[in-house]
């Protein structure tokens, strides 16, 4: 499995209502993040602040001028869903993730150790 190369595929799928926020997460925003929380409405995030409607793309995706690389321009107070993502090899397929390689997709069991392993960090410990 390759690092992550900033593609934006995730980022781009999951926008136009593929994310959620916790209750506790968007309380957050609105104490300490107001120009986030300006994009939640309902519970639902990515809502357009003037329109009221889903965002196409998450409003703080960001390229980088001449190159095919995304940032997060809220990345350390992203919500968990982007944060957990990605999951499992089978969510990496359909999103067409570009960190899979060929012995990934031969290898589905072995391929999920090794994104558990990469995903430590992000995730929460359930022990």
């Amino acid at each position: 499995m390759k690092e992550c190369n900033q593609c934006g595929k995730c980022c781009s799928k999951y926008s136009n209502g593929g994310l959620s926020a916790s209750a506790s997460e968007i309380e957050w925003w609105e104490i300490y993040r107001p120009d986030i929380a300006r994009y939640v409405s309902h519970g639902k995030i990515w809502v357009n602040p003037e329109t009221k409607q889903l965002t196409e793309l998450c409003p703080w995706l960001r390229k980088a001028p001449d190159q095919n690389i995304y940032t997060c321009a809220i990345y350390l107070d992203r919500p968990d869903d982007c944060k957990y993502y990605p999951v499992t090899i089978e969510q990496m397929i359909n999103d067409e993730c570009e960190m899979l390689e060929a012995h990934d997709l031969t290898k589905p069991k072995q391929a999920q150790k090794t994104l558990d392993r990469l995903m430590a960090d992000s995730r929460p410990s359930f022990e």
